[in-house]
């Protein structure tokens, strides 16, 4: 990989960005469309890398939805056999004739039990069938307790909600070109104090050996006091920015990649919410600028936000090659 012939050494870096600086230490991009970090963690051991609470939390909702169902089958399966084992005769006001369908019996009688519901017509007869239906009792009461806890959390943990375009733009502005990208609000979440930072990360030859070098891309606009509708953020390529002089083949040699970091305050949770994203050099298109997602009611009273428009652009000439 060569040096870049036209490297702005006036932009000012980053220093402190935790990403690491040696370019053979890292692969792929730093960070998903999903703003989660590319990173696959090993080594770490068993019982710490076991963490139920945040798995539970943070997967996604039919993962969820599944792991509750299986446990709570797996469960009442266990405590059947256990009344099996123990005899049926212990179970009083069964009418089931076979094998299977006194399971069946004692798999919903363990069912009743767990979710303390207690129709009546089984009950336990003698101490260890009263011992194990108390105990199933007890769990079936911690459990949905800490089931209540998990499906609170998921619910009124704090998100960003914020969707951004598919790809970041070259695009013409003033009298130069401007790199823009676009983000906007998927739900009525909608953000107050929002402030927006930009991070360009680059493989860069320096005394013989890749480093990564991380620079602040400033923005014309990087604070807003309410963000309801779609935003375009601007990044005005001039003297002040990392990407200064850069040909399109040298952006692409250094394996450029654009971090966002947007931070804000949801006031439906009342809370900051934090959420990123990045464009690596393969998702910057050069020579385009975005169609307008949103126009007035044909009543003229209301603006009507398209967002599957988000993505949407048409090509445009740039002022310089790139």
């Amino acid at each position: 990989m060569a040096r870049l012939k036209h490297f702005n050494r006036k932009a000012k870096a980053e220093t402190e960005t935790g990403l690491g600086t040696n370019s053979n230490l890292i692969g792929g991009r730093f960070f998903n469309k999903d703003g989660s970090p590319n990173m696959e963690v090993k080594g770490m051991r068993f019982f710490a890398r076991l963490n139920l609470y945040h798995a539970l939390l943070s997967t996604k909702q039919w993962k969820f939805l599944t792991t509750i169902i299986v446990f709570f089958l797996t469960v009442n399966l266990l405590f059947a056999c256990v009344y099996l084992i123990i005899g049926m005769e212990h179970l009083g006001g069964m009418v089931a004739g076979s094998n299977g369908e006194k399971f069946g019996e004692a798999f919903f009688f363990s069912a009743q039990t767990f979710t303390t519901v207690g129709y009546g017509r089984i009950n336990p007869i003698g101490f260890w069938a009263s011992f194990t239906a108390s105990l199933e009792a007890l769990i079936g009461l911690m459990s949905f307790a800490l089931v209540t806890g998990l499906l609170y959390g998921r619910f009124a943990r704090p998100k960003s909600y914020i969707q951004y375009s598919k790809n970041a733009l070259m695009v013409p502005f003033k009298d130069g070109v401007a790199l823009m990208y676009r983000m906007v609000p998927y739900t009525k979440n909608y953000l107050m104090n929002v402030e927006v930072k930009m991070t360009l990360a680059m493989r860069i030859l320096e005394d013989g050996h890749m480093k990564n070098r991380f620079f602040n891309m400033p923005l014309e606009l990087s604070k807003a006091t309410t963000m309801s509708a779609n935003w375009t953020l601007v990044h005005a390529i001039n003297e002040d920015s990392p990407l200064y002089q850069l040909s399109k083949e040298d952006i692409f040699n250094a394996h450029a990649e654009i971090l966002i970091f947007v931070e804000g305050f949801d006031e439906s949770f009342s809370s900051t919410v934090i959420s990123r994203n990045s464009y690596t050099y393969e998702e910057i298109v050069f020579g385009a600028r975005f169609l307008p997602m949103y126009n007035a009611s044909e009543d003229n009273t209301k603006t009507v936000l398209h967002l599957d428009k988000l993505d949407a652009y048409e090509p445009a000439v740039l002022p310089i090659t790139f």
